[in-house]
């Protein structure tokens, strides 16, 4: 079949491109994903290839003058730059006949070069022209125009030396002008081009096919498309057809304009014929215009032309998707890739994972990685990285489900010998700390080590901070040894990390024993490590150590700053010396006659630390507490005038203060003015208000709390519910508590051991004992665990209705349940408990009178019950197992003669006696009483004589009794 002429020409043009390539098209398609187009694809080529004409001529030079050293001229370049100077007469002219056979490309611009005389250039480049054997090239044509030009872009040549030019040869005049066309056009200069296109026609010329191809491509790269067309146009007249890559860049601008039709029309009327490459620009168009229907319509017509879309194509689609967000289509595009066997390789993988991570579409990331296994591509260190990294590195806890999903892909690159980087080892193991699963976060630094990974100290750090965040001390302090045994030295940031958490879980001797390791290593603790032992101090009412801290750091040199003075305001708050953290208050405001707290400012030289918003918050908090609420509302006015704005803490310490001292009007005041503030109550105000309300039995009021805090949306919790249980069962309403009991559970709000313990109490006043026990059976039943007070209020509900035997159950199922003996412990236990609660059963005035733990005054009410029930045998059993330990029995002393009375009035002298003995044994110094009891004992059985002789034996002793009224009962 003979090949028609226009195809002829088409493959003609398309293969010039490699002989005489013109400038691609700046406008080309953008891809910031690397790894879609790599640089091996024919954009690069043809990027690459532009620019070769103008270094080939340089590149040539120093291949055909190698031979002469880099900075020096030939002889005969300077032979003839010599005579030219002299002027161009016929005697330079006869002169150069010798060199007419030398001529060559590359001596004639070293001539120019040399002369640099724009006239004296011109007349050497005619000459030249006129030789037999030699034509200029586009080297010599350039390298003219920037001597004319004077080697400034922007200077134009002479209309004298182009006319003189015309004068000797005419087409050489045309071939210049164009080649200046195309300079202008390869520099950006379309404005130039134009003006030298209209020269070009004064002289009367027509612009050649290469012109018009470098002015379409300047007028697409300045995105001037409508002119770009009437250049076309022209050029169409003049009988000229756009090369291939001209129109690949034309219709690459069309379809980046959304105009695809266009783009196809223009193909059609240049009568070509796309190839693959072809069809890719013009889906990389596309795709920059979001047009991706049209892309697909065009991949179509790509196969419908027995054009086989190549991996470069799926690429460019796929890039395209991913930059402009269209996952959906990528996947698709990405199905239809493979099932055609284009594979995309590993760059293009990680590009595709980080896309899809970027987008949160973490699942089909990880599908990712079995698509990359089908395609015989192992998933990388730098894929792995970047799918774990994106799901942990956020500053939000990823959920279950994806958390679980790092972990699984954390499991097959283990399996792969790839390990994290160090960014990821932390962010990984801190989402793990923060789901609770610490073991895991450790596992995984001790499997990364075992990879080579060396963890820092930053590592370590954040690690054991995460652990401490979450109360877990223990798992933090072995990971610190883990370190040390690492040879990793800890910072003094690791050191106050643990210290700070280790003071906050009351643990102050073991976070004292890390601040003197400090010291003997060197590591220099700063002014938040300081800050932090000493606020445990005070908190712990150890002043004196706390104090000894604080001189030593002013010693050392470290200044302490408000951070500070608010935690030795705080901490003496809690340590009950309220006036000296008024006075450290004072000071700080640069009150200079609070002599006494000298010590905590010898370094500030009366440039004292202003007060902030959490020293106000703390001074407040602790006025309130100690019930000078008068002095905490003072104070809120003070913050005012200070220019420091109280915030929702501050108000609500100050409201809570009001309401526990019955000042309900004050209260609301202030939460008139909080709600002024711009502050909405929240569930520790309205459990404020409720708590008050109850105490001053405003039950009207509650309601009305009550119901403004539905209508604001806030849900009450455990404690409002509590609190409200409480508060009904106080006034007598223990029936609708029991209700309210009822609908805690129906709305997923799950009462806890003081909800229980009020309602028990409430129902136990109320005489409701075997609702009581019920309600303590549903209460375990239910996984809910009594504490002391919970069978401290049921063992005395018991005894008062005379349920002795279950009373006597109760207390040894706290006893098998192994309490602490120490007040520390029992401390812990009644914070949960409202303080007017804790009051009403007796128990803080036991707390405060006695260091030991207060079970044995449940073991008190039972022998006395039982005592009085007849029941002596129980008693005495009861008795002997509280009076273990000499103190123990030296502070029943009461009971012991009050079972010897009950026995020796029972006829039980005997066991009376036996008491006695045990009695004296352990230590307890018997009343005069006691020895009454056993006289009185003696004479009811019969047995005088021994009374008289006991009665002798009294008289005798060198005793000086107290006076005690004694009843004797016959």
């Amino acid at each position: 079949m003979i090949m028609k002429k226009r195809e002829l020409n088409n493959l003609l043009s398309r293969s010039m491109q490699f002989l005489h390539p013109k400038q691609h098209c700046s406008n080309s398609s953008h891809h910031p994903l690397p790894g879609l187009l790599p640089s091996d694809d024919e954009t690069s080529l043809h990027d690459s290839s532009l620019q070769l004409s103008q270094h080939y001529a340089f590149l040539r030079n120093s291949l055909l003058n190698s031979s002469t050293p880099s900075g020096d001229s030939s002889n005969d370049a300077v032979s003839i730059s010599n005579a030219i100077r002299t002027g161009f007469g016929s005697e330079t002219q006869n002169f150069l006949r010798q060199f007419r056979g030398k001529l060559s490309e590359s001596l004639v611009v070293e001539v120019m070069n040399l002369v640099k005389h724009p006239q004296l250039c011109v007349e050497f480049f005619l000459w030249a022209s006129r030789q037999i054997g030699y034509t200029h090239t586009p080297v010599v044509y350039n390298a003219l125009i920037e001597l004319l030009c004077c080697n400034d872009v922007n200077e134009r040549v002479s209309d004298m030396f182009l006319m003189q030019i015309r004068d000797d040869d005419r087409m050489l005049l045309r071939k210049l002008l164009n080649f200046l066309i195309q300079k202008c056009c390869r520099n950006g200069m379309w404005n130039v081009a134009l003006e030298e296109l209209g020269r070009l026609k004064d002289f009367g010329y027509k612009a050649s096919p290469t012109t018009y191809n470098a002015l379409i491509q300047v007028f697409l790269r300045a995105d001037k498309l409508d002119t770009a067309y009437l250049v076309q146009k022209e050029m169409s007249n003049s009988g000229f057809f756009m090369d291939g890559y001209t129109l690949s860049c034309f219709a690459y601008s069309l379809c980046k304009a959304g105009r695809c039709e266009d783009a196809l029309s223009l193909i059609e009327k240049e009568d070509f014929v796309p190839d693959t490459v072809f069809y890719n620009r013009m889906l990389s168009g596309l795709c920059e215009a979001s047009r991706f229907e049209e892309a697909m319509q065009i991949l179509d017509r790509m196969r419908l032309n027995s054009c086989i879309p190549n991996v470069i194509t799926y690429r460019t689609l796929v890039s395209g998707c991913l930059g402009k967000g269209q996952l959906g289509r990528c996947k698709r595009i990405l199905s239809l890739m493979m099932t055609e066997g284009c594979y995309p390789n590993r760059e293009m993988f990680n590009s595709l994972v980080h896309a899809f991570c970027k987008f949160r579409d973490y699942s089909y990331a990880y599908k990712l990685f079995r698509k990359m296994d089908n395609c015989g591509c192992q998933p990388s260190y730098l894929l792995y990285n970047i799918f774990i990294g994106s799901i942990c590195s956020n500053e939000e806890l990823p959920d279950s489900d994806l958390l679980e999903l790092a972990e699984k892909a954390y499991s097959e690159m283990l399996d792969s010998g790839v390990v994290l980087n160090k960014v990821n080892v932390s962010n990984f193991a801190r989402c793990l700390c923060r789901a609770g699963k610490f073991d895991k976060a450790f596992k995984i630094i001790c499997e990364m080590m075992s990879k080579g990974f060396i963890p820092d100290d930053s590592t370590y750090s954040k690690v054991i901070g995460f652990l401490c965040d979450a109360s877990k001390v223990e798992k933090a302090f072995l990971l610190f040894e883990e370190m040390k045994k690492n040879g990793i030295v800890p910072s003094v940031y690791t050191y106050t990390i643990l210290i700070d958490s280790f003071c906050k879980a009351g643990l102050i001797q073991q976070a004292h024993k890390w601040f003197d390791e400090m010291l003997r290593d060197g590591c220099i603790p700063n002014v938040v490590t300081y800050t932090a032992l000493i606020h445990a101090y005070l908190k712990a009412r150890k002043v004196f150590d706390a104090n000894k801290l604080f001189q030593m750091m002013l010693v050392e040199g470290c200044k302490p700053n408000v951070i500070t003075y608010t935690a030795l305001i705080d901490g003496h708050c809690k340590a009950g010396q309220i006036d000296k953290a008024c006075q450290i208050y004072a000071r700080m405001q640069g009150d200079m006659e609070c002599s006494d707290m000298d010590m905590y400012f010898k370094l500030d030289n009366n440039d004292c630390e202003t007060a902030n918003i959490i020293t106000y918050g703390a001074l407040v908090d602790g006025l309130c507490k100690a019930n000078r609420v008068k002095e905490a509302r003072e104070l809120l006015d003070t913050m005012s005038i200070n220019g420091c704005e109280p915030n929702q803490i501050v108000y609500d310490a100050l409201i809570d203060g009001f309401c526990k001292t019955g000042d309900l009007e004050s209260a609301r005041e202030v939460f008139v003015k909080m709600s002024e503030r711009g502050y909405s109550p929240n569930l520790y105000t309205y459990s404020s208000l409720i708590n008050g309300l109850f105490k001053e039995k405003r039950l009207d009021l509650v309601l009305k709390v009550l119901s403004k805090m539905l209508e604001n949306s806030c849900t009450p919790n455990v404690v409002i519910y509590t609190e409200m249980i409480d508060g009904l069962c106080k006034v007598g309403k223990a029936d609708e508590a029991y209700k309210l009991i009822l609908k805690m559970e129906e709305v997923g709000c799950y009462p806890n051991v003081v909800t229980y313990t009020a309602m028990i109490d409430g129902l136990g006043k109320l005489g409701k004992i075997e609702q009581c026990l019920e309600l303590y059976t549903s209460m375990c039943s239910k996984g809910c665990a009594p504490n002391f007070i919970t069978y401290r209020v049921l063992i005395n509900h018991c005894c008062s209705a005379g349920l002795l035997d279950e009373a006597h159950r109760l207390l040894d199922e706290m006893t098998q349940t192994y309490w602490p003996r120490h007040l520390s412990s029992y401390r812990k236990i009644i914070e949960g408990f409202n303080r007017e609660f804790v009051i009403s059963i007796g128990l803080l005035n036991e707390l405060n009178e006695n260091e030991l733990a207060p079970v044995e005054s449940l073991y008190r009410i039972l022998v006395d019950r039982f005592i009085k029930a007849g029941r002596l045998e129980v008693a005495l059993n009861l008795l002997e197992e509280i009076s273990s330990s000499p103190s123990l029995a030296n502070a029943n002393k009461y009971l012991y003669t009050s079972l010897i009375e009950s026995l020796s009035l029972a006829n039980k002298v005997d066991n009376a006696f036996e008491l006695y003995a045990s009695m004296t044994n352990k230590s307890v110094v018997p009343e005069l009483s006691t020895f009454v009891y056993l006289i009185k004992g003696l004479t009811r059985v019969g047995r005088w004589q021994e009374a008289l002789q006991l009665s002798d034996s009294i008289c005798k002793m060198d005793i000086c009794w107290l006076h005690e009224e004694i009843t004797v009962v016959d």
